[in-house]
């Protein structure tokens, strides 16, 4: 296996290193009792593998397929140590994920046919969906690129407020209304704005609310169609962003807002702080999603674009 030849940048690991520390040290305590005692794998190592990786958040599906690539290295390598079992998921894990997620993202580039390109980005409240969209934007930036921001998540005042707080601190234009505005509204005027500026990217902010399906599909729906009076093709992306610390949570609201509208690509954050870090490989392998970024840390170059062998490097490592 070749998966883990690359070298990775090294400031940029060292983050990611530290953000799945404490799902790495979680997982690693849970399979040192697993392989307590045994000098090979056998069927009570996997039987044992298995539920530390479910209680790893990893997920049942992935976990068993996770499973069956290993009971297949058993059957072909004859006889695997039990020490040598973490290389050996570093491994198909990583090859599992390549097979099954598609290509990973370029670092925050953007076509250069699509202009303006613009991300409308959906998600309950409370998932970091705001800080994202400052970070995403200031990334965005940092690419020399223009960008502009749509508040139109207008049923919170301080969802508008936040977005503005970004917007003053990575110094991009904002379009926004009063609360209780019609979020399509502030959607169309932000792209109106947008291409007035010529501008290259535009994120777009909506309502985090996932109480009705049908309320949310329609509303969504509508934002879509009166973009797309502007700039026939947008949104280019919707991006759901879910909040990694949750667990098995991200992966039922993923179900439900791919139901309620069709989500491009996904963003997980809060991953620093959390033993729920697995969430992301179940999540990159059960939806034909892909996961686009992920948030390590509090600072505003946290945001990373999501790279599927350097992330099982260093939950592994």
């Amino acid at each position: 296996m070749s998966f883990f030849k690359k070298i990775f940048s090294s400031e940029k690991k060292e983050t990611l290193n530290k953000s799945l520390e404490n799902s790495n040290t979680s997982f690693y305590s849970k399979l040192s009792k697993a392989v307590a005692g045994k000098s090979r794998v056998d069927d009570d190592v996997l039987d044992e593998l298995e539920e530390v990786l479910i209680s790893s958040d990893v997920g049942v599906a992935t976990t068993l397929k996770i499973i069956q690539r290993i009971e297949k290295r058993v059957e072909r390598d004859k006889y695997l140590g039990a020490k040598e079992l973490n290389g050996i998921l570093r491994e198909e894990i990583a090859a599992m994920l390549s097979e099954t997620s598609g290509e990973d993202a370029v670092d925050f580039a953007i076509p250069l046919n699509q202009k303006p390109y613009v991300i409308m980005v959906v998600g309950v409240n409370g998932v970091g969906k705001t800080t994202t969209i400052g970070k995403l934007a200031s990334q965005f930036k940092k690419k020399g690129l223009n960008v502009v921001l749509g508040a139109a998540d207008t049923f919170r005042a301080a969802a508008i407020d936040q977005l503005q707080v970004w917007a003053d601190r990575v110094d991009i234009p904002i379009v926004r209304q009063d609360m209780g505005s019609d979020p399509a509204s502030v959607a169309y005027d932000t792209l109106k704005s947008a291409v007035s500026k010529d501008a290259d990217v535009v994120i777009i902010d909506t309502a985090g609310r996932l109480h009705n399906k049908v309320n949310l599909m329609n509303e969504l729906t509508k934002i879509k169609r009166v973009m797309q009076k502007v700039v026939p093709d947008a949104p280019n992306d919707v991006l759901l962003v879910l909040d990694g610390s949750t667990g098995q949570n991200a992966f039922e609201q993923a179900k439900q807002f791919t139901i309620a509208t069709e989500v491009t690509a996904l963003a997980v954050t809060k991953l620093d702080g959390t033993a729920k870090g697995g969430v992301v490989i179940g999540i990159s392998d059960q939806f034909q999603i892909p996961v686009k970024y992920i948030g390590v840390g509090e600072a505003i170059d946290d945001l990373q674009v999501f790279n599927k062998v350097e992330f099982v490097d260093s939950f592994f490592k």
